[in-house]
This record gives structure tokens, C-alpha cells and sequence, in this order.
């Protein structure tokens, strides 16, 4: 300024700012979204690590316009694209989220952009006979993850699991499937179908989980030891998985009108789950 002799132009204050671009600017609304990890199963340097509540944003018309993408649709990561832009926090990725604390944030953001009440179509279990019907998105059932001394289930400072096999007597460390996870399981799978190979979804689901066999690393060493892992360590495996894996699921009682069957059933997540109107 003392070189050229320029007058600096005062600014205008934050707040008029704002009104002049738009004077209809408002905060859009957030809710709090419980957890079934209680932030359990995340590293220490995860920001959710010790987290049982996770910030969303409500909504929105352009959220839709990322739902309804034919692009984002045929690449399949729409609801990638959509969880990342509803999360508040903005210093991870949703895919590094687990499964059951995605698929609550997504029951929650349907509830804010469409209501609680969820018409599809279901099969009857029974008769298979497929009817309309209407479930409530508010009555959910939670399982939370959690250690089981019984099982010898404990927990691990960087979020994974351990647990000793009763066979083998060999100490097994998991984690619990993320995001990223369940994406690449499912590329592989469908990898596998276009190649037709044998289908491997349950090693193939071991091999993306455990991280360590009786101290080893060694990716050799751990994939060697679930192509020969005894059916009665897998067995013990599966059910200290489904204790420390967290989900929240929506299961409404069902009535077939047809024949009368009832039952409680679990909400199926169709294609129009987000998409009420297609």
C-alpha cells in the first residue's frame, strides 16, 4: 500500500456477507446416531475409537440427486458418496466404518428423508406368496458388540479380538468387517462367478478378518492355516465373530394375507429402500 498508494476496500462484516449471498442461509439440522460398536473395534487412532454416537447430517435434495445417479448407480458407490457427504465428521471415510454401524446410520438417514415407515414387497416364507407391506424403521433390534469370558473372547488395544481355538489350541486375532471390507468380499465374489470358480465366501471372509495366528503375520502363514482351519475351530470362530460384531436390525412382525402365516421377519433392504419412488 505505501508503494503503490492503493486504499484498501473495507470489508464487510461476516454476517452480511452471508445475507448478501443468500438470505435464506440456515444450519442444516444434525441428529445423533447410537452406535451397536460402542465405538468398540476400532483402533486407537480410528476418530470413532471409543465413539457410541456418530453426528449426521439430515437429507437433503442433492443427497437424492448422489442416490439417484445413474454414474455413481453403475459404478456402484452411491451410497458411498451419500454416507460421506451425510457424515459431519469429515476425517474419515464411511467405508472405514463397521457394517453394523453403517447400516445404522443408514436406517437413520432413511428415516430423516423419507419417514419411518418403509413399503416394499415381501415373500412369504411360507406360502411364497409376495404382498405388500409396511414395516416401521423405529423398531429395531440392536446387538452391541461386546468380550465374552466364557468364550475367552477379549479385546485387543488396536480394536482387534483374540480368542483361542479349542482344537487347535492356537490364538486367533480378527477384526470386525468394515465398509472397505464388504466391498472388496463382494467384488471377489462376483470376480469368482464371472470366472467361474468354486465359491469361497466363508474362507475368503476368514482371510479378510483374521490378522494374526499364534503371533504369525505372515499373510502365507495365516491363509495356510484357514485352507486347513478344523470344522469345529471354525465353528467356535463364527460364534465369538457374531458376539463381537455389532448390527442393528429392523424385524417387525409379518402376517401373510394369503395363508395366514405369522412370523417375525427382518426387514428386507431392497432397491427401494432409498429409492421410494422409483
Amino acid at each position: 500500500m505505501e508503494r503503490t498508494g492503493a486504499v484498501p476496500q473495507a470489508e464487510a462484516p461476516v454476517s452480511e456477507a452471508v445475507e448478501a449471498k443468500s438470505p435464506l442461509h440456515f444450519v442444516a439440522p444434525t441428529e445423533f446416531v447410537d452406535l451397536p460398536s460402542k465405538g468398540l473395534g476400532y483402533g486407537e487412532s480410528h476418530p470413532m475409537h471409543g465413539k457410541d454416537t456418530i453426528e449426521i447430517r439430515y437429507m437433503t435434495a442433492k443427497d437424492e440427486d448422489i442416490l439417484t445417479s445413474k454414474t455413481l448407480l453403475k459404478k456402484g458407490i452411491a451410497i458411498e458418496r451419500f454416507l460421506d457427504n451425510i457424515i459431519v465428521d469429515k476425517t474419515f471415510k464411511a467405508s472405514s466404518l463397521l457394517v453394523g454401524d453403517r447400516n445404522a446410520i443408514i436406517i437413520a438417514a432413511r428415516i430423516s428423508g423419507y419417514g419411518s415407515d418403509y413399503h416394499t414387497k415381501v415373500s412369504c416364507p411360507a406360502c411364497g406368496e409376495n404382498s405388500d407391506y409396511s414395516f416401521d424403521l423405529n423398531k429395531v433390534k440392536t446387538h452391541e458388540s461386546s468380550v465374552d469370558e466364557k468364550l475367552g473372547l477379549t479385546q485387543t488395544p488396536e480394536g482387534y479380538f483374540s480368542a483361542t481355538m479349542p482344537l487347535t489350541k492356537f490364538t486367533v486375532q480378527f477384526k470386525l468387517l468394515t465398509g472397505d471390507d464388504e466391498i472388496f468380499l463382494s467384488q471377489l465374489a462376483t470376480n469368482k462367478a464371472k470366472g467361474k470358480l468354486a465359491d469361497s465366501a466363508l474362507t475368503d471372509q476368514y482371510k479378510r478378518m483374521i490378522v494374526s495366528v499364534q503371533g504369525h503375520t505372515e499373510r502365507v502363514v495365516i491363509d495356510n492355516f484357514i485352507d486347513n482351519l478344523p470344522t469345529r475351530d471354525s465353528r467356535f470362530l463364527k460364534n465369538c465373530y457374531r458376539v463381537a460384531c455389532p448390527d442393528v436390525k429392523v424385524i417387525n412382525e409379518y402376517s401373510c394375507t394369503a395363508c395366514g402365516f405369522e412370523q417375525e421377519l427382518e426387514v428386507p433392504f431392497g432397491a427401494d429402500f432409498f429409492w421410494p419412488d422409483r
